[in-house]
């Protein structure tokens, strides 16, 4: 049951969430999305990923020792150091955080890219991160998606970058 101070928690760590992806937008990732990415793309893209895998380290944080949340993980071994796809079920709004908690495990987490839908692009602060990452958007129609997935991932095929590109494929999640 929701609580008075679950629900304290719940802001705060929503609190903590917006404010600090808008510290790392308007401070780190202008740095590396655009002024290194002159210079160079992997480097722009490694600067950018050390920022984001920052960032991404304290939601496992929050998760388990503030909100006290048990993370069990299950199925396939995930190989640390490779290029991989990650296909998740879609049970709840955070399970693409959840990942960051395995990325964590594994040293890799600053370099997930999401699959995602486009409306999550115009997101004010988080669609500007979602573009400053270089995730994917996709519009859920084949026909309109071909074109830039393919686009977006012949930008992304440079072995020397890291890539963990997950990808729910239920779409939205479960209600």
């Amino acid at each position: 049951p929701l609580t008075p101070l679950r629900a304290i928690r719940g802001v705060v760590c929503l609190l903590v969430l917006v404010l600090t992806a808008f510290m790392m937008i308007v401070y780190f990732g202008f740095l590396g999305a655009v002024i290194i990415r002159l210079f160079s793309i992997h480097y722009s893209r490694r600067v950018t990923s050390f920022f984001y895998g920052n960032w991404i380290a304290l939601w496992p944080f929050l998760f388990e020792k503030i909100n006290k949340t048990k993370v069990i993980f299950s199925g396939e071994t995930v190989p640390a150091g490779e290029r991989i796809l990650l296909m998740s079920n879609h049970r709840t709004e955070v399970d693409w955080m959840y990942l960051w908690d395995l990325a964590l495990r594994k040293g890799r987490q600053g370099y997930i890219k999401y699959i995602l839908k486009s409306s999550l692009m115009k997101l004010p602060v988080f669609g500007w991160s979602f573009h400053i990452l270089e995730f994917i958007s996709v519009e859920r129609k084949w026909e309109v998606d071909e074109l830039n997935m393919r686009r977006m991932l012949s930008t992304l095929k440079d072995p020397k970058d890291s890539l963990w590109l997950a990808l729910f494929p239920e779409g939205t999640d479960f209600t």
